[in-house]
């Protein structure tokens, strides 16, 4: 299989996640070099990230809040602009025609020439928050790109706009490799800390315990080695690609 590396630094980039942490699971590393090259890159997050926790104790409300705050400070870790949030209830998201309408919205108002998201058709993704927010993205992208969809946005000034490319994470068959290096890997680390409250959920540990911390970002380096590979890198974040005009 032929795999393609290093997509040229785009102008603007559009990651949209499903959950506040799952664009630095994905693609902070990317995020990170793209940023530091000059890019403006945005992360849009779909849900309100409410039921992200398995403690019962923990009010859905207040876990809200703090996960768009930990948000706010990975996407400064990573060099992003300020994340947009729809705060769609956790669990709960459908790819609409409305949701697809505001994800087009989106795409045509910050013009992206690279979209980032969830690889809806990986098998056996469990998820559904995952699924639906990236189909919902890629169905956005192509009604974002023809001006006869949702002509009242056209009306409103925010004119069509056809992205470059779209990137998936954690998909099933990766095709594209972007480089990262010792900086980028560590970026998306400071990144991926921010979470605090996904440390015992996501990242397996207490935040007390540091050789815990210490084996989730071993885990984390492994991975991108192994994405790296791929392509003869050290250090990668591997995506599916595809072209927009598909």
């Amino acid at each position: 299989m032929d795999v393609s590396t290093n997509l040229p630094i785009p102008t603007t980039a559009l990651l949209v996640a499903a959950h506040p942490d799952d664009a630095d699971f994905g693609a902070a590393g990317t995020a990170a070099k793209w940023a530091r090259a000059g890019a403006a890159v945005t992360y849009l997050v779909v849900t309100d990230g409410s039921k992200g926790s398995w403690d019962p104790a923990v009010v859905p409300a207040r876990l809200a809040v703090r996960r768009e705050e930990e948000q706010a400070r990975a996407c400064e870790m990573a060099g992003a602009r300020p994340p947009e949030f729809l705060r769609l209830r956790d669990g709960s998201v459908e790819n609409t025609m409305d949701l697809r309408r505001e994800l087009a919205a989106w795409i045509r108002r910050l013009a992206p020439q690279v979209v980032i998201t969830h690889d809806p058709w990986k098998p056996y993704m469990l998820h559904p928050d995952h699924r639906s927010v990236g189909t919902a993205v890629c169905d956005a992208v192509v009604a974002a790109r023809d001006p006869h969809f949702y002509p009242e946005q056209i009306s409103r000034g925010i004119g069509h706009h056809r992205p470059e490319k779209i990137l998936l994470w954690s998909a099933s068959v990766d095709d594209h490799v972007e480089e990262l290096s010792e900086a980028d890997v560590e970026t998306k680390l400071l990144a991926l800390r921010c979470h605090e409250s996904q440390f015992e959920s996501t990242m397996r540990h207490t935040g007390t315990s540091t050789s815990e911390a210490r084996e989730f970002e071993d885990q984390i380096r492994a991975r991108c080695r192994s994405a790296g590979e791929i392509a003869g890198f050290q250090y990668g974040e591997a995506f599916k690609a595809l072209n927009a005009d598909r």
